[in-house]
C-alpha cells in the first residue's frame, strides 16, 4: 500500500516567450537508454526490480520526451488557478497551473519606459506530481493541495523578487549548456547538473523524497517562506494499510474533555521541530500535557479555552506527533498489542533497556499477555519512585504502540418493537405478559427480573480511544 500513496515523480514546466519548457523533473533518467541494451543483458528470474527502475517505467522516461511532457503539462491560460488532472495509460498527472503575469504588473511595466526593465518571459508554470492511475482519490486531492501551496509560494516570491524567473533562467541555461556538450560528456541528464546548482530543484527533490518516506514536507522556499505539508496516508497506518483521511477527521471530531493527550516524541525534541513563528498556545500545550491529565484539566493548567485545546490536540494528532488516550489510572486495563514486535533482538528492546536501565522489555510485556489493570502492579510497600517508574514504562509502551487499552461495554438487549416484529393484535397482549402478570399499557417494555437483566447484559472487551 506504500507504493500506491507515493508519487512517481515531480515535474516543473513553464510556458512563455520561449514556448513550453520542462524546467526540471525528479527522478530523472541518469543515462540514455541504448536500443536493445537491456535485452542484451541476461536477467536472472529471481532478480527483483528496484524502485528506481519501476519509477522510470512509469514517469515517462522511456515513453515521453521532455518536449511531450512540456506540451501536455503546460496548459492554456484559461485553465490556470484550477485543478489540473490528466490520465495517460497507467500514469495520472496532478497539478495546479498558475499565471505569473497580472494586470498590475503589466501596467507597471508599460508605465516604466526604462530599457533596463525587461518584460517577463514566463507566463505560467505548473508543479505536477505524477501518480499511479489507480491512486486513491484522497491521495490525488492531497497531491493537488501540495501543488497549489507550492504554486502560491512561488507566485509570491516571483512578485517580491522574481525568484522563479531567476531559477527558470538558470535551469534553461544549464540545459542549453549540456545540450552543446559532446556526446561522450552528455551521457548524464541535464537535470543531474541542475540539481546541485538550483535551490528550487533541490526543494522539489526534497519534497519528493519526503513524500516517499515519512509523508512530511518542510521547505524554506528561497530561504524565506516556510512551507509545511503532511500526507496523512504515510503517517496514520494500521499494518500495511493506511487509514483514510475521512476516518481521521471523524476521529478528531470525537475528542472529548475526558480524553488525554499522549505525545509520541520527547518534549524537547518536539519543541525543536516547531517553526519559529508557531502559536505560543501550542508550546504551552506541549509543556503542560500529561498522560494522566484529561483535556479539561489541561485547558485549566495551560490557561486556554477548551475548544482551543481540542483544536491544538487535533493538530498534533493529525501530524502524527500525539495520540488520544484515556488518562492513566489504576483501573485501566491494558493488553499486549497484536501488532507488537516481541522479538528478542527487537530494536525497541534495546531502546527500552537504555531508557530504563535494569529492566527488560520482554519480561514486562509478558505480564500484559492477558488483560491486566495497573492496580495489580501496585505494591503498598514499594517506594513511590518504583510506582512512578512503572507509569513511565507504561507510557513508553503506549507511545510505541506495544500496548492497547481495553474497555468494558455493557449492552442492554431490548426486545424488538411491535412494528418490526409484525405481531398481530391478539399476540400483543401475550407478548406484554411477564411472570403471569399482564401490563396495563400494551406498548410498555419489560426488562424482567434482575437475573434476567444480567442474562441479557453482554460484557465485551474491545479497543477504545480515538
Amino acid at each position: 500500500m506504500g507504493e500506491d500513496t507515493s508519487p512517481i515523480s515531480v515535474i516543473l514546466v513553464s510556458s512563455g516567450s520561449r514556448g513550453n519548457k520542462l524546467l526540471f523533473r525528479y527522478p530523472f533518467q541518469r543515462h540514455q537508454h541504448q536500443p536493445g541494451s537491456q535485452s542484451s543483458k541476461p536477467s536472472s528470474p529471481y532478480a527483483l526490480h528496484s524502485t528506481a527502475e519501476s519509477a522510470d517505467d512509469l514517469n515517462g522516461d522511456s515513453r515521453f520526451s521532455d518536449v511531450i511532457l512540456a506540451t501536455i503539462l503546460a496548459t492554456k491560460s484559461d485553465m490556470c488557478g484550477k485543478k489540473f488532472e490528466l490520465k495517460i495509460d497507467n500514469v495520472r498527472f496532478v497539478g495546479h497551473p498558475t499565471l505569473l503575469q497580472h494586470p498590475l504588473g503589466l501596467q507597471i511595466s508599460k508605465l516604466d519606459p526604462s530599457p533596463k526593465r525587461e518584460m517577463p518571459t514566463m507566463i505560467l508554470f505548473n508543479v505536477v506530481f505524477a501518480l499511479r492511475a489507480n491512486a486513491d482519490p484522497s491521495v490525488i486531492g492531497c497531491m493537488h493541495n501540495l501543488s497549489r501551496r507550492i504554486a502560491i509560494v512561488l507566485q509570491h516570491e516571483e512578485q517580491r523578487c522574481q525568484y522563479l524567473t531567476r531559477e527558470a533562467k538558470l535551469m534553461l541555461a544549464i540545459q542549453d549548456e549540456v545540450s552543446t556538450m559532446s556526446e561522450s560528456d552528455g551521457s548524464q541528464s541535464p537535470f543531474h547538473h541542475i540539481l546541485p546548482k538550483c535551490k528550487l530543484a533541490s526543494d522539489l527533490k526534497t519534497a519528493f523524497d519526503s513524500l516517499c518516506t515519512n509523508g512530511m514536507v518542510h521547505l524554506h522556499i528561497n530561504n524565506w517562506l516556510e512551507l509545511s505539508f503532511c500526507l496523512p496516508h504515510k503517517i496514520h497506518r494500521v499494518g500495511p494499510d493506511y487509514i483514510p483521511p475521512e476516518a481521521i477527521e471523524r476521529s478528531l471530531k470525537a475528542i472529548r474533555p475526558y480524553h488525554a493527550l499522549l505525545l509520541l516524541d520527547d518534549e524537547k525534541a518536539l519543541l525543536g521541530q516547531l517553526p519559529v513563528d508557531c502559536s505560543p498556545a501550542l508550546v504551552r500545550i506541549i509543556k503542560t500535557t500529561s498522560a494522566m491529565k484529561n483535556l479539561q484539566q489541561l485547558a485549566q493548567d495551560a490557561d486556554l479555552a477548551l475548544l482551543q485545546v481540542f483544536q491544538l490536540s487535533a493538530h498534533l494528532v493529525y501530524w502524527g506527533k500525539a495520540i488520544v488516550i484515556y488518562p492513566l489510572c489504576e483501573n485501566n486495563f491494558y493488553m499486549l498489542s497484536p501488532d507488537a514486535n516481541i522479538c528478542i533482538y527487537s530494536p525497541l528492546a534495546e531502546l527500552f533497556s537504555q531508557q530504563f536501565p535494569g529492566n527488560d522489555l520482554l519480561s514486562l510485556l509478558s505480564k500484559f499477555s492477558l488483560p491486566t489493570s495497573l492496580s495489580q502492579f501496585k505494591n503498598p510497600l514499594a517506594p513511590p519512585v518504583q510506582e512512578a517508574q512503572l507509569v513511565h514504562m507504561v507510557i513508553w509502551m503506549l507511545q510505541h504502540r506495544l500496548l492497547i487499552q481495553l474497555h468494558t461495554y455493557v449492552c442492554l438487549m431490548v426486545p424488538p418493537s411491535e412494528a418490526e416484529a409484525g405481531l398481530r393484535d391478539e399476540d400483543k397482549l401475550q407478548s406484554a405478559r411477564v411472570g403471569g402478570r399482564s401490563l396495563s399499557a400494551p406498548n410498555a417494555l419489560s426488562f424482567g427480573s434482575p437475573s434476567d437483566s444480567l442474562q441479557r447484559g453482554v460484557q465485551a472487551r474491545g479497543r477504545g480511544g480515538v
